[in-house]
């Protein structure tokens, strides 16, 4: 289940792009970590709100160990030991032009400076307790980078979900308002390092890659319209496969729900079941709650 997480103390606000959706702080949390293991869903996924001020060209806060994300992986492991949590290993919501990595004087990705910040984040993110860590950056190289660093530091138990597939797609839009990268990122996009939507075989090569490099599980992003790509990967190499169904197709469901035009329990239910038809493993969705709710009154 993913969730967006604020500074400070009784802090919630509403993402107006993803309905029923709010940033929260770490109090306001607990509760939710608690309802998840109440019904039974196994992962709790964090994505910081970082404060502007906090933002720097290279994303230093990223890996500060009293840093937001670390704070409340410690608190949320002391009170919730059997709860899975993962974090989410990328710069753009810590860089103060909303990219995922360190940019040269032309405004280019620096790829290898970028990569050796994104491990010293998994390990800080590591030492703090997580139980996965997740990187969503597609800088190249990276799940090597970062499993050396774990195996280095004793991090031994931490688990590598890698965004092995994760397209330059339009419907990440309402997951950067809630994260506050949109305004940051401004017009710019992110095409030099997440793969063309038109791509197939870029989509295994990249898997494949991850894979010799240690993650431990791949991630296909989005997830409806990237099913085909889904079923692909979980054909060819028979690996921990999971696919992420964003913020812009949560928000299509949850506005035609609101319309009228659709029903919305059952288009949730069967947009999850297309993700398991397709070959996934598991789902990160926003419907998570939701839809746990519902199979639980159904049982």
């Amino acid at each position: 289940y993913p969730v967006f997480l604020l500074a400070g103390s009784n802090q919630s606000q509403a993402v107006s792009s993803m309905p029923g959706i709010n940033r929260v702080s770490l109090d306001l949390l607990f509760p939710v970590a608690q309802e998840c293991v109440d019904l039974g869903i196994p992962v709790m996924a964090l994505f910081p709100v970082i404060d502007a001020s906090l933002k720097t060209p290279n994303g230093k806060e990223a890996f500060n160990p009293n840093g937001l994300i670390p704070n409340a992986v410690r608190e949320l492991k002391k009170r919730f030991p059997n709860l899975g949590i993962m974090t989410d290993v990328a710069l753009d919501p810590y860089t103060s032009h909303g990219q995922d990595g360190v940019l040269d004087e032309q405004g280019r990705i620096l790829n290898d400076e970028t990569t050796a910040i994104l491990v010293q984040q998994a390990v800080v993110q590591a030492e703090a307790g997580v139980d996965i860590v997740a990187p969503s950056d597609m800088m190249d190289g990276r799940i090597g980078k970062i499993r050396e660093a774990l195996e280095r530091n004793k991090q031994i138990h931490t688990r590598i979900m890698a965004y092995s597939a994760k397209y330059a797609s339009a419907f990440y839009g309402p997951f950067r308002d809630a994260v506050g990268s949109a305004k940051n990122l401004g017009k710019a996009d992110k095409k030099t390092y997440q793969m063309d939507c038109a791509n197939t075989d870029e989509a295994l090569r990249e898997v494949a890659l991850d894979i010799s490099e240690g993650a431990d599980m791949v991630m296909v992003k989005p997830g409806m319209p990237y099913l085909d790509i889904v079923r692909r990967v979980r054909e060819e190499f028979s690996y921990p496969t999971y696919a992420y169904q964003v913020s812009g197709e949560y928000a299509m469901l949850k506005a035609a729900a609101q319309n009228g035009w659709l029903d919305h329990d059952a288009v949730m239910m069967e947009s999850l079941l297309a993700f398991k038809r397709a070959g996934a493993d598991g789902i990160l969705t926003y419907f998570a709650l939701e839809a746990a709710r519902l199979l639980r009154a159904t049982q």
